[in-house]
């Protein structure tokens, strides 16, 4: 069983479920982190996301990195995981999104995220603890404080 972390799911909502591969990227003690800001949501994150169908969460790790932040990653290495339920959007969608966390080194900035609304951030990790906007990646973060 993977643990919630977060808000409690309504009942009888209906929600999808949705796994994504998320990483933390530190160096030093500052962390790669991305700003979210579509004008209506913003929020520090993360690099990460959506796993495609018969996409592994790796191969996404390394995808969503990259549209995201521009950098390209090694070693990941897989920290756990948690899920949340919470409403997407971008998707106008109730998810129960199953979040796998790893930890793996910055490797080369290639160029501006890919994707729109996102840009990234080096962080100090004690800001990126309190300043993420969910508790499982809050979570995640804290643990790795500890390490560094």
């Amino acid at each position: 069983m993977i643990r919630r972390l977060g808000e409690t799911p309504e009942h009888g909502r209906r929600y999808t479920r949705r796994p994504g591969a998320y990483v933390l990227l530190p160096r030093g003690r500052q962390v790669l982190v991305t700003w979210y800001d579509d004008g209506q949501n913003p929020e520090l994150q993360l690099p990460g996301g959506g796993i495609d169908p018969g996409e592994s969460p790796i191969t996404a790790l390394h995808r969503e990195v990259f549209e995201e932040t521009g950098w390209s990653i090694s070693g990941p290495r897989r920290l756990g995981a948690f899920r949340r339920f919470t409403y997407m959007p971008e998707y106008d969608l109730w998810a129960e999104k199953v979040c796998t966390v790893y930890c793996a080194r910055p490797v080369q900035c290639k160029g501006p995220p890919t994707e729109e609304f996102h840009e990234a951030v080096w962080m100090d990790i004690d800001v990126v603890v309190e300043a993420l906007g969910n508790p499982g990646d809050r979570h995640f973060a804290k643990q790795l404080a500890r390490t560094l």
